[in-house]
């Protein structure tokens, strides 16, 4: 401990010295100097587009002039607002693994994981117009898919389920259309505002089209962001196998009646309310109420897989065969 002191202030000495160095090094430089030390220092590159492009099996005709610019916008966007696509791919390693086996078992194309990335950027947002979740549903969407929507819970906040909601439209989409391109710009622009303009300007797919900024982008953002999550190190993307966030797991608690209390729900589970919102934030209220004859799925994560305090552990059940509230079954 002794030798610790002397250690850090050293440390902390030289570091002054080094800002100082800085400092005065550029401080000190006419305008001429300060721009060539810029120039030799700092460099942003343009990039090579790949000779072909797909997005869910359909070639993006990057050969016409205008579209190979719209594409050329959508990687130069997210290759160098380095930060949002670093996240996308530590969140897509713990997502991705959730999202694809339900594309898979609705036939819907794999590429469609990109469709969340580029809404939400795997996260549970809030769109000004009310849209929700991952999957950026709005209330009356969710309802016509089956999503249950109320004060106490909505499942648009719920991974698996607004997957399986996002499947249907899509799917009903293609019946419609006959192409995922237009399938997906329905999703952003609606089936009956993408049907108006195929009929308008005689178009037969999305890349025919002229449509409003939103949906013309949509498309090749989802497929730049393909591009670069497939190809990191072609777009300076460096990270480690730790550096990723995992998917928690989690055991399921299955709910038949009422649970007044979520607080005391979650302690008698050993975790706390943060850990319990986290891991399932359709729960919207502090209570769930029963509702006919359904069954919600609660996620645990499993023992080890969370940090609770001391203060917790001391409120925390002592063991776990602590007695659960009547309202509840285990589940595996």
């Amino acid at each position: 401990m002794k030798n610790r002191i002397p250690n850090f202030f050293i440390a902390l000495g030289l570091c002054a010295l080094v800002a100082l160095f800085v400092f005065f090094k550029y401080d000190g430089m006419n305008d001429e100097h300060f721009e060539l030390e810029f120039k030799n220092n700092y460099s942003i590159f343009s990039l090579n587009l790949p000779d072909t492009a797909t997005f869910a099996g359909e070639i993006i005709p990057i050969e016409d002039p205008e579209i190979y610019e719209r594409f050329d916008r959508e990687l130069l966007v997210n290759t160098y607002w380095q930060s949002s696509t670093l996240l996308y791919f530590k969140r897509s390693h713990r997502y991705f693994p959730i999202i694809e086996p339900i594309l898979q078992k609705h036939g819907v194309p794999d590429d469609f994981k990109y469709l969340a990335l580029v809404e939400s950027g795997l996260t549970n947002v809030v769109s000004g117009a009310g849209a929700v979740g991952f999957w950026q549903i709005l209330e009356s969407t969710a309802k016509l898919y089956g999503l249950e929507v109320s004060k106490e819970v909505d499942e648009r906040y719920h991974l698996e389920k607004s997957t399986e909601a996002a499947c249907l439209y899509l799917k009903e989409a293609y019946r419609k259309f006959g192409s995922w391109t237009l399938a997906a710009a329905s999703y952003n622009m609606g089936m009956g505002g993408i049907n108006k303009q195929l009929e308008r300007q005689q178009g037969s797919s999305y890349f025919d089209l002229k449509l409003n900024h939103e949906t013309a982008r949509y498309v090749f953002r989802m497929a730049a962001v393909k591009q670069i999550l497939e190809n990191p190190n072609k777009y300076g993307f460096n990270f480690r196998e730790k550096d990723l966030y995992n998917t928690i797991p989690t055991r399921s608690v299955l709910i038949d009646s009422a649970i007044t209390d979520l607080g005391l729900f979650a302690k008698s589970e050993n975790i706390n309310y943060r850990i319990l919102k986290y891991h399932n934030p359709w729960l919207r209220y502090h209570y769930l109420p029963k509702k006919g004859d359904e069954v919600y799925e609660i996620k645990i994560p499993l023992k080890g897989h969370y940090h609770l305090s001391e203060t917790a552990k001391v409120l925390a059940p002592a063991d776990s065969s602590t007695k659960k509230p009547a309202s509840v079954k285990a589940g595996e």
